[in-house]
């Protein structure tokens, strides 16, 4: 009964790490600097897995050791918006310019060696078919082919759990309200990071963030969505 979470420190891994919190004896987390431009979501997760911490006891005991592997080379690679200063649109192959070629492939097979190490099998990631931008690296069916090729590779059954694949945003701010209640909830507002642009100078009802990229207006879009369920 260990997991570990691929925890950027945004709202969809911050969910996941509750999930997992919820149902695993021992969690432990794991994070990228891969080249991104902000460095703002590195600084966000250490203030979640405080907050974590400090709100929730019962699941600060399961909360183990928390890691953040340099993939700079990574991301010298990639040459997205993600990874240097480039406007936000469409390109030629119908992929938004934020998509980072093989990015989750790279992260969870590094997260699987640090699992095999650590005796770890089930890997958690936050991604989602439902809502999300057409990445194919989120696609479940791409995820659970991978799962098959590291347990072979590594002679190590990995499992990779993706507890958000079927729900949309709306669903993911009531995943949180059930898993942690209104503490949850505002520690993702106030201290996870989705904004594509870095922008933590505005505060709105469901965050921080520049409130126009595609990141913010998913986030916002849902949140509007969840409120209005609940009334």
């Amino acid at each position: 009964m260990r997991a570990l979470v691929l925890f950027s420190g945004g709202q969809d891994s911050t969910t996941c790490l509750a999930w997992a919190l919820s149902r695993y004896d021992h969690v432990e987390t794991i994070g990228f600097a891969y080249g991104q431009r902000h460095e703002v979501e590195l600084i966000a997760r250490r203030r979640v897995l405080a907050g974590l911490r400090a709100d929730f006891p019962e699941w600060g005991q399961r909360l183990g050791e928390d890691r953040v592997l340099d993939l700079a080379e990574f991301g010298a690679i990639s040459d997205t918006a993600l990874t240097r200063e480039a406007e936000i649109e469409m390109t030629a192959a119908g992929l938004p310019s934020t998509f980072v070629p093989g990015r989750n492939l790279v992260f969870l097979t590094y997260a699987a060696a640090v699992g095999y190490r650590r005796r770890i099998p089930v890997l958690v990631g936050g991604m989602s078919e439902t809502d999300y931008s057409g990445y194919p690296d989120c696609r479940n069916e791409t995820l659970q082919t991978l799962a098959r090729a590291l347990s072979l590779g590594l002679d190590w059954a990995v499992a990779i759990e993706t507890p958000l694949m079927w729900i949309s945003k709306a669903g993911t701010w009531a995943l949180a309200q059930e898993l942690g209640g209104d503490r949850l909830i505002e520690l993702i507002v106030e201290e996870t990071h989705t904004c594509y642009l870095g922008d933590r100078s505005k505060r709105h009802p469901w965050g921080y963030g520049c409130g126009t990229c595609p990141a913010c207006e998913l986030r916002r879009k849902g949140w509007d969505e969840w409120q209005t369920a609940r009334i």
